[in-house]
């Protein structure tokens, strides 16, 4: 009987099949490394070369940029997590607070969207209901309501 033989995937990856297992663009590549955020190094014929552990990088920072935390977040909290399995739960720990207290700010906004504006006055500085007499601009400036709620949480 013939067997079909398949190659162990490699652990050193090129940046075209770093983007295509990555469901990247090459660029993105470029840039996250430029960034800091993944790191490869360059073969005697100048080429790039990356660890297969790179796509798990790249996993986190797609599904980081999907909920909105900025590249700098995850630039930080990738140079600080331990190395190995520990590491990458310690970084889920260290990103669930964070991901609770925007669900609950994005929860809020959507909740109180429909009430803000279905009330007519259109007003953000002098809503009667929220802000009568716009006595929060002697504090800061900013949605204070929806902001101290969420940090409450």
């Amino acid at each position: 009987m013939n067997q079909v033989r398949t190659a162990a995937p490699s652990s050193v990856l090129t940046v075209a099949e770093l983007a295509r297992r990555g469901g990247v663009s090459v660029s993105a590549i470029h840039f996250w490394e430029r960034q800091g955020l993944i790191e490869g190094w360059r073969t005697a014929g100048n080429q790039r070369r990356y660890h297969r552990a790179t796509l798990r990088r790249i996993a986190i920072i797609k599904v980081a940029q999907a909920v909105g935390i900025p590249l700098s977040d995850i630039k930080a909290r990738l140079l600080a997590m331990p190395s190995g399995k520990n590491g990458w739960v310690a970084l889920a720990d260290d990103w669930r607070s964070d991901l609770d207290r925007r669900i609950a700010l994005l929860t809020q906004i959507r909740d109180q969207l429909e009430t803000c504006i279905g009330c007519g006055c259109l007003s953000v500085s002098d809503c009667p209901l929220r802000n009568p007499e716009d006595r929060l601009a002697e504090e800061e400036s900013g949605p204070l309501h929806m902001m101290q709620a969420a940090v409450a949480r």
